[in-house]
């Protein structure tokens, strides 16, 4: 009897161990299945919260959103509008809101924000839904793209001796230098990007989130840039005071040597300086990579406008 028992006790233990295992290899089937799907940013880029306080009859959101000498356009106030709202409605769980009867959203930096637009609730306490037709910062569900663009036409608009005129030892801001569409000045203001004193990094990195890349970052001023299984090493390379205005050859080489490591489809150098002539030669002949530098810009900001 015990032996028939111990039997019974060890098929038990095998059986159950059996059907375990079964589960944790199809777990495990589950997730490097998963693991082979393209990378989707899960979060759409928001305006970066200041304040939220409750004012007498008030909610008043405040966002890190910098403002031109015009203040807010019509698109930048209605996006922050229903941005406010997102916000109270997030707050109004743990903050009472019974008594508002107006969401007013706020922007700028400095000791005072500005408003940029309110919104008057159906009924106090009452939020309305959604605004589906708002202003969004996040694009990327449109089948344009500005960087497969870049990559499609490449540079040789800017030819070697045209970008010779443009050069100057004196490299002031680079909004100075460019236009910018409305579309892409909401995208860049929305995240909280100045055009007014941005580097070239930050408007090429608030360009691409806007068309929903996913930047992961890969080292100092370098990251990758993955949107639809599509990786893009990206190096951003800053013009500190002082510094000679034309692009290191050196750094260019140290480039294409980090993209070659990276094992990345594509290669992107990003600079406020301008380009030595010896990128076109090394474009040429590595046509996965495109230097975006200072006299550059102004083509990929155009490409970005066209969607």
């Amino acid at each position: 009897m015990q032996l028939a028992i111990a039997l019974f006790s060890i098929a038990f233990v095998l059986l159950a161990f059996g059907m375990f295992r079964k589960r944790r290899t199809e777990q495990t089937r589950m997730e490097l299945v998963a693991d082979d799907r393209p990378i989707v940013a899960t979060e759409r880029p928001r305006p970066k919260l200041v304040e939220f306080h409750i004012r007498g009859l008030e909610a008043h959101v405040w966002f890190d959103v910098p403002l031109g000498s015009d203040g807010a356009d019509d698109i930048l106030s209605e996006f922050l509008v229903a941005e406010a709202v997102e916000v109270t409605r997030e707050k109004q769980h743990r903050l009472p809101i019974g008594d508002v009867t107006h969401v007013v959203a706020l922007a700028g930096r400095g000791v005072e924000p500005l408003e940029t637009g309110r919104m008057e609730l159906p009924a106090r306490g009452k939020l309305p839904p959604p605004i589906e037709a708002a202003p969004s910062l996040s694009i990327g569900h449109l089948g344009f793209d500005p960087m497969e663009k870049q990559f499609e036409s490449g540079n040789d608009v800017i030819r070697p001796e045209a970008a010779s005129s443009l050069r100057s030892d004196d490299l002031g801001p680079i909004g100075d230098e460019l236009r910018l569409p409305k579309v892409v000045e909401f995208g860049l203001r929305g995240q909280g990007v100045d055009p007014s004193s941005m580097s070239s990094g930050e408007l090429v990195r608030g360009i691409l989130t806007v068309f929903g890349y996913q930047l992961e970052t890969v080292g100092i001023d370098a990251y990758i840039a993955n949107k639809a299984g599509a990786r893009t090493y990206v190096l951003e390379v800053p013009h500190e005071d002082g510094d000679h205005p034309e692009l290191d050859e050196s750094v260019a080489k140290k480039f294409i040597f980090e993209f070659l490591q990276a094992k990345a489809d594509r290669g992107m150098l990003v600079s406020d300086k301008f380009s030595p002539y010896v990128v076109y030669e090394m474009e040429r002949n590595e046509r996965r990579i495109q230097f975006i530098t200072r006299e550059r810009l102004q083509n990929f900001v155009d490409s970005a406008a066209l969607s």
